[in-house]
């Protein structure tokens, strides 16, 4: 027996890196499950597990730092956690070719929030952004930086900003996701010229190359640490949130609500909100203030 950390999923196998740098090819167990957790893929990206070397099987699950979570896209009462025991999480986004949704960014934010997972912001193709595109760019930097978060802004087809990425990965593993498109495979092709990832061919839409990762995978960074390259993905749905603590992933919204008269507000119509009135008064910005509200409201509807 050894014990590694699953560097590639497929669903079916999984690429075990051991902790001599030897790689193996691994199936599940039969009828393997992780209790307390019901998903689409018992093992991750990023899992520690013990594994028979010479039936090439994987036995057991180490216990998880953390991980991060989402709605499954094709079953609205399963999830799929896309990568387990990481550092931060890097959600890279574009304003256009295509643009990021801003309620995206927050549900990602608010699950990195919830599993305790720092989060930054990366955004890419600077360089393509007429002034309109410039003045969002900076609204978004500075919104999300005074809630507290890291904001990049970067070219990487123009190699700008890319030593700053470089810095903040160093040493860690960290998750990098974001839409298709947004460039995550040709950043990583930057921090790591040797793994030689495709890119898709331009588009008239997208004005660059799109991003077709097929399967979650761990990279090594040269400068020390990993990446883990995710599929690029068009919806986030979160999952297993307690409705009552919805507002606590959202660090400005949770700032403010200890002033509302009840203590278990929901920010909806209750008489006397901190939280309403924030908004009202631009403390609060009311994109981020909507998309709690479109989680608080979502229920057990399917989210695409």
């Amino acid at each position: 027996m050894k014990q590694g950390t699953v560097i590639k999923s497929t669903g079916s196998r999984y690429k075990v890196l051991d902790d001599e740098g030897i790689t193996f090819e691994c199936v599940l167990k039969g009828r393997f499950r992780v209790s307390g957790v019901r998903t689409t893929n018992p093992v991750a990206v990023g899992d520690r597990v013990t594994f028979d070397t010479d039936e090439l099987v994987i036995v057991e699950l180490s216990p998880r730092k953390n991980y991060i979570i989402r709605r499954s896209s094709n079953l609205s009462r399963e999830s799929q956690i896309i990568a387990a025991n990481i550092d931060q999480a890097f959600l890279v986004i574009t304003i256009r070719m295509p643009s990021t949704p801003v309620e995206f960014i927050d549900r990602f934010l608010a699950t990195a929030e919830a599993y305790r997972i720092p989060a930054f912001l990366v955004i890419n193709k600077s360089d393509l952004y007429d002034d309109k595109d410039k003045d969002l760019v900076v609204r978004i930097k500075e919104v999300y930086e005074k809630i507290g978060y890291g904001v990049y802004i970067v070219s990487v087809t123009k190699n700008e900003g890319i030593s700053v990425i470089e810095s903040a990965l160093m040493n860690k593993i960290t998750l990098l996701s974001g839409n298709s498109g947004v460039g995550k495979s040709t950043l990583l092709n930057r921090l790591n010229p040797a793994l030689s990832l495709r890119t898709g061919s331009i588009s008239d839409y997208h004005e660059q190359g799109k991003h077709i990762t097929t399967f979650p995978e761990m990279h090594p960074l040269p400068s020390g640490g990993f990446v883990i390259d995710t599929p690029g993905i068009r919806g986030f749905g979160v999952i297993d949130f307690d409705r009552n603590e919805i507002y606590h992933f959202f660090p400005e919204i949770f700032r403010v609500s200890s002033g509302c008269r009840y203590h278990n507000c929901l920010h909806l119509n209750e008489p006397d909100c901190a939280v309403r009135r924030a908004v009202a008064e631009a403390e609060i910005e009311p994109w981020r203030y909507k998309s709690y509200i479109s989680i608080l409201l979502e229920g057990n509807e399917k989210y695409r």
